[in-house]
């Protein structure tokens, strides 16, 4: 099982957008990509997925490339999140437990409330910082 970057990815290009957009305001799948040192394909895909909740413009034609749709201080981890990812953060049993046995049968109500709990408490954490957090807190020397 490997985890999903889809959010790191997605926050990453956001703050490279924000801080690019210092200079210019549209910016290439290409130039993101160096950043992200990654494909521009897979960037244009995450770019796509954000464009789709808004959080990112896309300019055809001569001088082509992607703009933030709102200020980064309006952009909160929440949004990206539920840009860019579709399924819930933890899951249940692919195939259902064995239901003779006091574990197999209780296992999946049990955890469904902890993982809603915690998806919850995760979503208001994220709720409360910004785009801007992440590339303030980013260009931070660390100590």
């Amino acid at each position: 099982m490997s985890a999903n970057s889809r959010f790191t990815i997605a926050l990453h290009i956001l703050s490279w957008m924000t801080l690019a957009a210092r200079q210019r305001e549209i910016v290439t799948s290409e130039q993101i990509a160096a950043s992200v040192n990654t494909n521009p394909v897979f960037i244009r895909r995450i770019l796509g997925l954000l464009e789709k909740a808004h959080l990112v413009i896309v300019q055809h034609g001569t001088g082509a490339g992607w703009k933030l749709a709102r200020t980064p201080e309006a952009i909160s981890l929440l949004d990206v999140y539920q840009a860019v990812e579709q399924s819930p953060l933890f899951e249940l049993h692919h195939s259902q437990p064995n239901q003779t046995c006091p574990v197999g049968k209780g296992i999946q109500p049990a955890l469904t409330r902890f993982y809603e709990d915690g998806e919850r408490a995760l979503k208001q954490q994220f709720a409360q910082a910004t785009v801007a957090d992440v590339l303030r807190e980013t260009l931070t020397p660390s100590s």
